[in-house]
């Protein structure tokens, strides 16, 4: 049901099915639709507690109807995930669309979260499904295996998924080699078996240079 128009639009084909997207990114349609708008960032009332105490607040609609749908947002890049009853971990800025059926919440992420300005907890994206991912610029999806972890950028980061475990640890960058830095500089430690989405423009964080 979900396919790229070129790398910035994404379709989403709907026969009376429906899918979450974050509120205002709906471009155009064909066919009819309805537009309800949803609190996101969790679900029930252990998500509204999270969300209050946290920050990770995700705007969103349902959008349910027959025909096509068209959604885009500030002409960012747009990367579709398939996930087979695993979760995925993505920043609430970054996620664009996600079928219906998919459960989102919120998980404590410990300091990294706060590394990147966006509290300490990220949005999680459950079950069987597809769902749409935005990053400025091209994402690129990095393999993680269990003999080579990998490092990242905060500001970089977009999601990831798989048996992955995270840790936010001091180090240096390339901006802090460069002498752009000003004072200690983190980064994200990826280990186990997954796919970490990074994009090739860096947000402006807190954690990312201190």
């Amino acid at each position: 049901m979900f396919r790229l128009q070129g790398s910035r639009t994404l379709a989403v084909d709907l026969t009376g099915d429906a899918v979450k997207a974050k509120n205002g990114s709906m471009v155009a349609y064909d066919g009819r639709m309805a537009f309800k708008k949803m609190t996101g960032g969790g679900e029930g009332l252990r998500g509204m507690v999270t969300r209050r105490l946290t920050g990770e607040q995700m705007a969103v609609m349902e959008v349910k109807g027959e025909g096509t749908c068209y959604f885009a947002d500030r002409a960012s890049d747009i990367s579709l995930v398939s996930l087979r009853g695993e979760k995925l971990h993505v920043e609430a800025s970054n996620l664009l669309c996600t079928d219906a059926g998919l459960r989102t919440g919120t998980t404590f992420t410990g300091l990294r979260g706060g590394g990147t300005g966006n509290g300490l907890f990220t949005t999680t994206v459950e079950g069987t499904g597809q769902a749409a991912i935005m990053s400025d610029g091209s994402a690129v999806a990095l393999r993680v295996c269990a003999q080579y972890p990998l490092f990242v950028d905060p500001g970089a980061y977009v999601a990831h998924q798989g048996s992955l475990q995270q840790h936010f640890q001091s180090g240096v960058n390339f901006r802090t080699l460069m002498g752009e830095g000003s004072g200690e500089s983190f980064q994200i430690r990826f280990e186990g078996e997954g796919l970490v989405y990074v994009q090739p423009s860096e947000r402006n964080t807190i954690g990312g240079d201190l």
